[in-house]
């Protein structure tokens, strides 16, 4: 299907600031910015308070993993980078962008895309990336803070993807994207699974859930790692501190955290599981 043509409206910044509010967030709305994440990096080291949300209308030197550009043109994406200081361990942090996945998978869902999570920082649909996230730690002067930046294509059309493998939620609905709803909803969703995963027991149902619903657990991967080595086997599971373990094909465990690879692809023929494992 393809996106219906027509003008792109603006954010609503009302909107989106009312939307906001309830959940102790404060918006930050620039019409262009090189990367929101610098911004708000900018904005932690001048003394930024956890729950600033840095919004832009367009996005032009945008960075994922490994300083991979992450475009995005005006009226196209719903793009924000949050902070965040979560009372956690900081080995707990690496699941920062696992979390994040989860809850921009959950609100695609609600907006009509079935997605799922590819670990560590994108989510898909099928094997067609829409949604990219990045979390960076930055020490302000009031400790450190996690910025959880994310980028999802919202109505981008056919020939505007930057990569034959993208997609986006307009591509397939094929209906016009309220933007300022979708970020909204992505932000409700962010701060409802950061807040549970908090809570008593929180720590091992995102765990449990991150299991089922990532695409690259019970798949078999070729993972590449620096220094052109590569890693294959099964995508067993993801442990306690958010890290991959992957069954190589001679039967041994290895670990891998997403600082230690280039990337994780599903070897040739390879389909996605119906269900994460765990174990």
């Amino acid at each position: 299907m393809t996106a219906p043509p027509g003008p792109r409206p603006p954010l609503d910044p009302d909107d989106l600031a009312a939307g906001l509010a309830p959940l102790g967030l404060r918006l930050e709305l620039v019409a262009s910015t090189a990367s929101t994440n610098a911004l708000a990096a900018e904005r932690v080291r001048a003394g930024a308070a956890p729950g600033l949300v840095v919004v832009a209308e367009e996005q032009t030197g945008g960075r994922g993993r490994l300083d991979r550009r992450w475009e995005t043109p005006p009226g196209t994406a719903a793009v924000y980078s949050c902070l965040l200081a979560p009372e956690v361990p900081a080995a707990s942090w690496p699941w920062l962008p696992l979390l994040t996945g989860l809850a921009t998978a959950r609100t695609l869902r609600r907006h009509g895309v079935e997605g799922g999570v590819k670990w560590p920082n994108d989510v898909l649909v099928g094997d067609r990336k829409i949604s990219g996230i990045l979390v960076e730690r930055v020490d302000g002067a009031r400790g450190p803070v996690a910025v959880v930046g994310v980028g999802v294509n919202a109505d981008l059309r056919e020939d505007e993807l930057p990569v034959p493998t993208a997609t986006s939620v307009g591509l397939v609905t094929g209906r016009p994207v309220d933007r300022t709803a979708l970020l909204v909803d992505l932000l409700t969703d962010l701060v409802a699974s950061h807040d549970d995963w908090l809570t008593a027991g929180g720590a091992d149902r995102l765990r449990a859930a991150y299991a089922r619903e990532c695409v690259t657990v019970g798949r078999q991967v070729r993972v590449a790692l620096p220094g052109d080595r590569e890693l294959h086997g099964l995508a067993r599971t993801v442990d306690e501190a958010g890290r991959l373990v992957v069954r190589t094909d001679e039967g041994q465990d290895v670990v891998v955290a997403a600082g230690d690879v280039v990337h994780v692809r599903p070897r040739p023929g390879s389909a996605p599981p119906p269900s994460g494992l765990l174990g």
